[in-house]
């Protein structure tokens, strides 16, 4: 894979993660959908979606459930978190969480960073910090536990995708596959329905676009990354869902937001800038 078509790719991936922030955002904190409901519209409509592109191929795939259990686990988490949690906190939560996943299976592999890397990963961490953390509160435990398993979900889901050669295919199964878990959760709630048309429409959305979509491309590029380069990467995220509020939700652009994103995307381009080694 030449290196134009990876920054492509990445490039592409992290402003679908950030898209599907903000929808995410939009329909759970402002109660139009369940988390339930809003978890399994969306996986369901990454089947539809993904199943029409990959057809027959999604099937013949062999199947990888324990990606699809992560994909489960990451959607579950993520919906179920940001009922009592913060925006800020949510993400520095995730972030942190998918960071030690991807990192320990990259140190264990053997995976490290020159100096400059190491380097540009303090930097992009500052940033998010720097972002998130002032004015928020201690977070509630059981919303914390759930994002933190959130990240580990999607941090070992992305890790699983880094084999992949076809990646439509893989990604179009492990929808398929999270769906009947999403629907059984859904079963079990049935009690704590609520889907008014905004939230099932921004489910939709989000399953359909920013997430299908966006995970074929982020599967597309795993193979070109290793683990520690592509946890740091997926730091950019915040700060472009805060730049997205900023331009399509009529937030405010804050010297912080600024800061902390030429922090955080500055930092990232010294970890993909230095050479990476084994140990």
């Amino acid at each position: 894979m030449t290196h134009g078509r990876l920054l492509l790719l990445c490039t592409l991936a992290m402003l679908a993660f950030a898209a599907n922030s903000l929808l995410c955002r939009l329909a759970l904190q402002q109660g139009s959908i369940d988390p339930a409901s809003f978890a399994t519209l969306r996986v369901a409509a990454g089947v539809a979606v993904l199943l029409l592109l990959a057809r027959r191929r999604a099937i013949a795939q062999p199947p990888d459930w324990p990606a699809a259990a992560m994909l489960w686990l990451y959607m579950a988490g993520f919906a179920f978190a940001y009922v009592s949690l913060s925006a800020g906190s949510g993400a520095l939560i995730l972030f942190a969480s998918v960071q030690l996943t991807m990192f320990s299976a990259g140190l264990r592999a053997g995976e490290r960073f020159a100096a400059r890397g190491w380097a540009g990963l303090a930097l992009a961490l500052g940033g998010l910090v720097y972002l998130v953390v002032p004015g928020l509160e201690a977070p509630p435990p059981l919303g914390a536990a759930l994002m933190g398993l959130a990240g580990v979900g999607w941090g070992v889901y992305s890790l699983r995708g880094r084999g992949k050669t076809d990646a439509l295919a893989a990604t179009a199964g492990n929808f398929l596959r999270a769906l009947p878990l999403c629907l059984l959760l859904s079963l079990c709630l049935w009690g704590s329905w609520q889907a008014q048309p905004r939230g099932v429409l921004l489910a939709l959305a989000s399953g359909g676009l920013t997430s299908g979509l966006g995970y074929v491309i982020w599967y597309a590029a795993l193979p070109g990354l290793t683990a520690m380069r592509a946890a740091t990467l997926q730091l950019s995220v915040p700060p472009l869902a805060a730049l997205g509020g900023v331009l399509l939700l009529g937030e405010v652009l804050t010297a912080r937001l600024l800061w902390a994103s030429c922090a955080i995307l500055g930092g990232i381009a010294l970890v993909l800038l230095s050479r990476a080694r084994k140990s």
